[in-house]
């Protein structure tokens, strides 16, 4: 008997198999084997010898067959000599590499923190003081200066990363919640790349799609380019005294609307030379570059054209984000880097947002009269739909004693900045606007928005209700709604939940309108009754219908002849048939 044979009564009953369900520590095996051994008698040292040799080679056969048949789930090997080359690759790194991994693990944890997304090659990191522009970026001292004296303290999200960008010369593409401070952060790096006047002409062009906000933009550019000698420029009345090409060429930045800018570019010769521009800016792009009624692409096509400078940089800057201006930025912009803050088309968080159900459009007025009730803290800001309808509610508060104001299209340059000016003031407590003052402007310290017509489109939403919650304040937004804006309440009703806010679980279930149906809304406001209340008089109504039985009843002279040649064809026909008739 053999050393193998003994062996295997010694261990009857034992089943060995090749593939195994996990794989033992190799102590555990080798105390495995001296427990054999001593157990194991043996008479004959050649025996011992030979059993001792069965079970190494036993064990270590089965090792190996263990060892090279194991997998995980994903099919990579598990075994030790890759391990080994993947410690000696980790090993090899140099101080400089773990260095390099280090900085892009706290540049990739800074953007985390501040919910900053950004897409494209070689992004520079994000600062996060205004000292690192001068101490990094080689910000001039005198313009750091100038955003301290203006109360910034300490950078936002979208400055943090933006700036950063447009000082490397690059295009940019930036989407940024309300109020989140994107006029600084595009303002910043051009006064810095510009530094000194040259007398070349306009060299930086910003466009708003509202005089009000190139307005405002303008306030800030001149507050941060003190002491640096850069001449801004803003297009006023058309109508007044033109401006001559010969006193441009001083200004080195012009802000405006676009529909100002091209009508000089037009002029006979062009009133505008902006072949020098190195920089061109649009604030609120995805409205300045959208199509459908009363848009503004044909006049930025226009004005595109004008820049002709070959090396020009573009930065699009807006609250909400549209799929055509990515297209298009990606299409027409060399090197462009984007930028996201946040959730995109979202509403910012610091907004309490509410959905109120008011009936009838009776209700809404009923509702605003409640919050007045209740007490009201002014300044608020009162959306509808259509001028006719801001009118009527003008006169509606205005005989409840409150003071208000109203502010739209057709009011004329000088009203508007006196409106402005009184609600920034104090003087006046509501003002009733349209679509007009849903972009840009900041009002600070509005306590309140109401959308006393509900929206046209989520995007409208979510720049009206912006106008308060502005830099880092709190403030509230309420929306009006009636059995006829039901199209449309999903959508609205899941931005207040992605924000953080409460709404009914009924709203979320309801039936989601249809692309052609939210089209429709957004370019057609939908009709609606008369928000004024006055009773009109008998005599007016007497006549009203008079005129309405006239209208019915008699017609016009071009409608009387029209009467009288087809009676006349009739009567020529009836005859023609008549010879026939009596021929046959």
């Amino acid at each position: 008997m053999d050393g193998f044979d003994l062996f295997r009564q010694l261990t009857r009953g034992a089943k060995f198999k090749r593939r195994r369900p996990a794989q033992l520590p190799e102590e555990e095996i080798s105390k495995k084997k001296l427990k054999l051994e001593e157990d194991l008698l043996v008479p004959n040292e050649d025996n011992n010898h030979q059993l001792k040799n069965a079970i190494s080679e036993r064990t270590h056969s089965d090792e190996d067959e263990y060892s090279n048949s194991f997998e995980f789930i994903s099919g990579v090997p598990d075994s030790q000599a890759e391990m080994k080359k993947k410690k000696k690759k980790v090993a090899k790194l140099t101080d400089a590499e773990r260095e390099k991994q280090l900085e892009e693990k706290m540049i990739e944890s800074l953007r985390k923190e501040n919910q900053i997304t950004v897409l494209g090659k070689n992004i520079p990191p994000p600062f996060t003081t205004f000292e690192e522009l001068h101490t990094t970026y080689n910000v001039s001292k005198n313009l750091v200066r100038n955003l301290m004296n203006c109360n910034y303290s300490q950078p936002t999200p979208i400055q943090m990363q933006a700036i950063t960008i447009m000082l490397k010369g690059r295009s940019l593409m930036a989407c940024a919640p309300t109020g989140s401070g994107k006029t600084i952060a595009f303002l910043t790096p051009i006064i810095n790349d510009l530094k000194v006047p040259k007398k070349i002409g306009f060299r930086a062009l910003i466009l708003a799609p509202t005089r009000e906000l190139a307005q405002q933009i303008y306030r800030e550019c001149v507050r941060l380019c003190e002491k640096t000698s850069l001449k801004i420029y803003i297009i006023g009345k058309l109508n007044q005294s033109k401006p001559i090409e010969s006193e441009l060429r001083k200004f080195d930045i012009l802000i405006s609307t676009p529909n100002r800018v091209r009508f000089l570019l037009q002029q006979e010769p062009p009133l505008l030379d902006l072949k020098s521009v190195e920089w061109f800016v649009l604030d609120e792009a995805d409205r300045l570059m959208e199509e459908g009624k009363n848009n503004f692409k044909e006049q930025l096509d226009d004005i595109l054209a004008a820049c002709s400078k070959s090396n020009k940089k573009m930065a699009l800057f807006s609250a909400t984000y549209t799929v055509a201006v990515a297209k298009w930025a990606i299409k027409n912009l060399k090197n462009l880097a984007r930028v996201n803050i946040g959730v995109q088309n979202a509403a910012t968080e610091n907004v309490k947002q509410e959905l109120l159900f008011v009936g009838s459009e009776s209700g809404k007025l009923l509702a605003v009269r409640d919050l007045v009730r209740s007490g009201l803290k002014p300044p608020v800001l009162i959306f509808v739909q259509s001028k006719e309808r801001a009118k009527q509610l003008f006169e509606e508060l205005l005989y409840d004693g409150i003071n208000v104001d109203i502010i739209h299209a057709d009011r004329t340059q000088q009203q508007r900045d006196n409106c402005v000016r009184a609600f920034r003031e104090g003087h006046i407590w509501i003002l009733i606007c349209t679509e007009l003052m849903s972009r840009g402007i900041d009002f600070k310290g509005v306590n309140l928005v109401i959308n006393y017509d509900f929206p046209p489109s989520t995007i409208s939403y979510v720049h009206r209700i912006g106008r308060t919650g502005r830099a880092g304040r709190i403030g509230k937004a309420i929306t009006f709604f009636t059995q006829d804006d039901k199209a449309q309440i999903r959508s609205i009703a899941e931005i207040i939940k992605n924000s953080g806010g409460k709404v009914p679980e009924f709203m979320l279930n309801m039936k989601k309108a249809s692309k052609s149906e939210r089209k429709k809304l957004a370019n057609f406001a939908p009709k609606r009754e008369d928000i004024s209340t006055k009773i009109k008089p008998e005599v007016a109504k007497s006549e009203e219908t008079k005129v309405l039985k006239n209208t019915k009843n008699s017609s016009t002279p071009q409608e009387h002849t029209s009467k009288v040649n087809k009676g006349e064809k009739l009567k020529k026909s009836k005859r023609k048939v008549d010879i026939i008739k009596k021929k046959e």
